[in-house]
C-alpha cells in the first residue's frame, strides 16, 4: 500500500458570526500516485465540505501497517515507531529494524494497548520506541468498487 498525507484547506464558518476562517486538516489516503491521491481526497471530501476547498499539500507517508478500530471513542490516530530486534547469528550482535505504525485509538494508553494487541502474534522481539498523536483527521483505505460482471451466466437476470 502507498499512503499519502493530504492537507486540505477549506473555509469554515465562525460560530455566532458571519465570518469564515480557513481551516487546514490532514487526511491519509491509499493511492498509487500523487495524482490518484489528489483525486481520491477530492472525491472523499466533496460530500462533507460545503463551498470550495483546496488540496494544498500531498506527501508520501511511510507506514508499515495501520491498525483500525471500530469503537466510537477511537477518534484519533497515533504514529508509533517500533523496533523489531533480531540476533545476527554470524556476528552475535542484535540488529534493529524500525517500523512505523498508525493506530486508531481513543487516547495514548489505548493506542499502546491496541498496538500491542496487534503485534501479539509476532515471532520477533520488539519494543515501542515512540508513540505520538498525529494531526490526521481520517484515513481512507483503497476500496474496490462493485463492478458489474462483464458476462452473466445463462438464466441470470440483469
Amino acid at each position: 500500500m502507498n499512503w499519502f498525507e493530504c492537507k486540505v484547506i477549506y473555509e469554515k464558518p465562525v460560530e455566532n458570526t458571519a465570518a469564515v476562517k480557513k481551516v487546514p486538516e490532514l487526511y491519509l489516503v491509499d493511492a498509487l500516485s500523487f495524482t490518484e491521491a489528489e483525486a481520491r481526497i477530492i472525491e472523499e471530501m466533496t460530500p462533507f465540505i460545503t463551498g470550495s476547498f483546496e488540496v494544498s499539500d500531498i506527501k508520501r507517508a511511510k507506514y508499515n501497517e495501520l491498525f483500525f478500530c471500530d469503537e466510537e471513542t477511537a477518534d484519533r490516530w497515533f504514529k508509533s515507531k517500533v523496533y523489531f530486534v533480531i540476533l545476527d547469528e554470524k556476528s552475535g550482535k542484535e540488529k534493529k529494524t524500525a517500523n512505523n505504525f498508525l493506530v486508531q485509538a481513543a487516547n495514548l494508553k489505548d493506542a499502546v494497548k491496541k498496538l500491542e494487541d496487534g503485534l501479539k502474534n509476532t515471532m520477533m522481539d520488539y519494543y515501542i520506541a515512540s508513540m505520538a498523536e498525529t494531526a490526521i483527521m481520517d484515513v481512507y483505505p483503497y476500496k474496490v468498487k462493485n463492478e458489474k460482471p462483464e458476462f452473466q451466466a445463462a438464466g441470470e437476470q440483469k
